[in-house]
């Protein structure tokens, strides 16, 4: 039967309503306190560190980003970490749960499509996401501003609303997932386990993987090993098959744009240190162009587990 109206009649509609299911979500309100209480005691951790250099360093802000002070990670590593969390909170029951409570039919028996449907639960969960880390992005401003009276300069804060889009784009790759998975499962529980698992895997087991694999590949060059420097050959297959992980992508854009003085994501090689001043920082064009594969694979990632579950959810049948 042919459909009349746009593919996506009732988009907005779904997004308003997920999106208002979201911020009023005991679950979601949890997870963001959390985020906040912790990322308030890695920026005080971040501000002691960095008094002693408030007339030093000229990209202040963006320390506060990277900065650790143990046993607390950096608010980059924490973002890091629980990002994936909070995506995968989001979308694990975003499909089942409908089927679940058997309301799928009586939803796309209105004038909703099932594109306008899946689209704008995914949009809701990344609104819902954007306003989190918006939230934190000022959080940080703000913060800065009252521990250290430094006020940030206008490339701080370019990089550091470019940095903002990135960390949208790595949310999108894990809700994108935890959508999928709860459109092949039906079961909530099982979908959010098997996203949980890979989030783990990627994060803890591929790296090793990564490099047990390019040994295999490309084994390490005796000549190299007798003068105790890693061969060159086995370094570049392990950072292409680390950079499979979204982890490993997300890190090395935030090493480009919140470090200025980053000159490459792999070896350094002399060439790359001619004309250098050691210690000065690339413009922000240039620690684009070193971040911007990176940033296609995290928007690609996201694009592709999209396809995947749109395609997945066309073919299944939602009759009760």
């Amino acid at each position: 039967m042919r459909r009349e109206g746009s593919a996506f009649q009732g988009l907005g509609t779904v997004v308003l309503k997920e999106l208002s299911d979201h911020l009023t979500s005991m679950r979601i309100i949890v997870i963001e306190l959390l985020i906040v209480l912790v990322a308030f005691a890695s920026l005080y951790g971040a501000t002691e560190r960095l008094r002693d250099t408030t007339q030093e360093d000229p990209f202040l802000l963006l320390k506060l980003f990277t900065v650790d002070r143990a046993p607390l990670p950096s608010f980059i590593g924490i973002l890091g970490f629980l990002i994936p969390i909070v995506a995968i909170g989001l979308g694990f029951d975003a499909i089942n749960s409908e089927y679940n409570r058997r309301t799928m039919s009586r939803i796309l028996a209105q004038p909703i499509y099932r594109d306008a449907l899946l689209l704008g639960k995914f949009l809701a969960g990344l609104a819902t996401l954007g306003v989190m880390l918006l939230c934190l992005w000022l959080i940080v401003i703000g913060y800065g501003l009252f521990a250290l009276g430094v006020p940030p300069g206008t490339e701080e804060i370019l990089r550091s609303l470019i940095f903002l889009g990135i960390a949208l784009a790595y949310c999108g790759v894990w809700l994108a997932l935890a959508i999928f998975l709860s459109i092949v499962f039906r079961s909530a529980a099982t979908a959010a386990l098997v996203a949980l698992g890979v989030w783990l895997f990627f994060t803890l087991i591929w790296p090793m993987l990564a490099q047990f694999l390019a040994q295999l590949i490309a084994p390490p060059d005796l000549a190299y090993l007798l003068r105790g420097l890693p061969s060159p050959d086995t370094v570049e297959w392990q950072q292409i098959l680390a950079r499979f992980s979204p982890n490993q992508l997300f890190g090395e854009c935030v090493l480009a744009l919140l470090s200025p003085t980053t000159r490459s994501l792999g070896p350094i090689y002399v060439e790359q240190l001619q004309g250098a001043v050691m210690g000065a920082g690339l413009p922000l064009g240039q620690s684009l162009l070193i971040a911007w594969p990176q940033m296609v694979g995290l928007v690609a990632g996201s694009i592709v587990m999209f396809v995947a579950s749109y395609i997945v959810f066309q073919r299944q049948e939602v009759r009760a």
